[in-house]
């Protein structure tokens, strides 16, 4: 996630999602007003950040989404330095696909253009994960389900409100790749 060309073809999944918005809506219907992306090693959201910069501006609110369990980007963006993994910390998620800490080259655009980062539980990436697999009927892995899992969190409800202006809201699902007799084991074991 530290190669810049594959930061900037991560970039193209905003591209694709903004155009869709435009698509869809037409440019009397407006474009995103937010999106939430998940961020581990940040090449995702690195490139999607400049992309949606690019495209749609300061008014589109950046908001990255991140286990509680493995919370370094959370970290970093409220000390304003790169920080890693707390060393005591096991990196015991289901979302183990953002496992990986920002760099050298990630680090200064979430630093500098993200608005937020929010984390959340593990029973909520998991509920949220399950919420997708039945409304939607798409096989999301739990790093995936990170994103919306922030979208229904109270944190992101109460600092990004309809009464702001915070209608259309865009979640970048990423990945797939999932054992999911393994990962439905694990949500009965937590009640989800």
């Amino acid at each position: 996630s530290e190669n810049i060309r594959v930061i900037a073809g991560q970039g193209t999944a905003c591209l694709e999602l903004v155009q869709q918005v435009r698509d869809l809506l037409g440019f009397v219907g407006g474009d995103l007003d937010a999106v939430i992306i998940p961020v581990g090693g940040g090449g995702l959201a690195a490139g999607n950040t400049i992309a949606l910069r690019g495209l749609l501006g300061d008014k589109v609110k950046i908001i990255l989404a991140e286990p509680s369990e493995m919370d370094d980007a959370w970290r970093s963006k409220k000390a304003g330095k790169l920080l890693g993994h707390d060393p005591d910390n096991k990196l015991n998620s289901v979302a183990d696909g953002l496992k990986t800490t920002l760099g050298q080259n990630t680090w200064p655009i979430v630093r500098d253009l993200v608005d937020d980062v929010i984390t959340v539980s593990e029973e909520e990436i998991l509920a949220a994960t399950k919420l997708v697999w039945e409304r939607l009927k798409v096989c999301i892995e739990p790093s995936a389900g990170v994103g919306v899992a922030v979208a229904m969190s109270n944190e992101f409800k109460e600092n990004y409100p309809l009464e702001r202006g915070i209608e259309k809201v865009g979640i970048i699902l990423c990945g797939g790749n999932i054992d999911i007799l393994k990962i439905a084991k694990i949500m009965e074991e937590k009640g989800v």
